[in-house]
């Protein structure tokens, strides 16, 4: 049995219309919900053996502090450039590729591609994947070769409006 974990990088500035997409740095709610996410991941003991990060500097960013909260080495970070607007089919294949020593791996990207996924892998529509949000994923299956349409079953979906009063 393999496991996944989705997260979705934290909201974003527009602020700075000179700044490419790719460039844009957290805003004021990304970097209060984000320590509050990532605490969240350690509660529900989501220890990824592999953390992958698009190369947008939002979602490194999010992994970073992702990792500090699950004592995750930073340098063990996987930047991957194809994760940055990435199809669905290609990151399948990307996750395909794995080393099966990884039982857990934990993705930080981006919408509406992490949101497909997961319908994707469980079969349930994801009506909603805000920023910051976590999808958690169980697979039957024993090798990432196998990842395949409908084998896995969504164990857990959280993100910050969940828990505000």
């Amino acid at each position: 049995m393999k496991k996944l974990t989705l997260v979705r990088h934290a909201k974003s500035s527009w602020d700075d219309p000179e700044l490419s997409d790719f460039d844009r740095p957290l805003n004021k709610r990304g970097q209060r919900d984000l320590p509050l996410m990532a605490e969240r991941l350690v509660e529900y003991g989501l220890q990824p053996d592999l953390l992958l990060s698009s190369s947008a500097l939002r979602a490194l960013t999010t992994a970073e502090q992702v990792a500090q909260a699950l004592n995750y080495p930073q340098e063990r970070i996987i930047d991957e450039p194809e994760l940055y607007h990435v199809r669905l089919e290609t990151l399948i294949n990307l996750l395909q590729g794995q080393s099966d020593h990884y039982r857990h791996l934990m993705i930080v990207g981006h919408n509406p591609t992490l949101e497909l996924t997961g319908h994707y892998l469980t079969g349930e529509r994801i009506l909603k994947f805000p920023t910051s949000g976590v999808m958690h994923i169980a697979l039957s299956i024993t090798s990432w070769e196998e990842l395949a349409e409908a084998c896995g079953t969504l164990e857990l979906l959280d993100y910050p409006k969940l828990h505000q009063e």
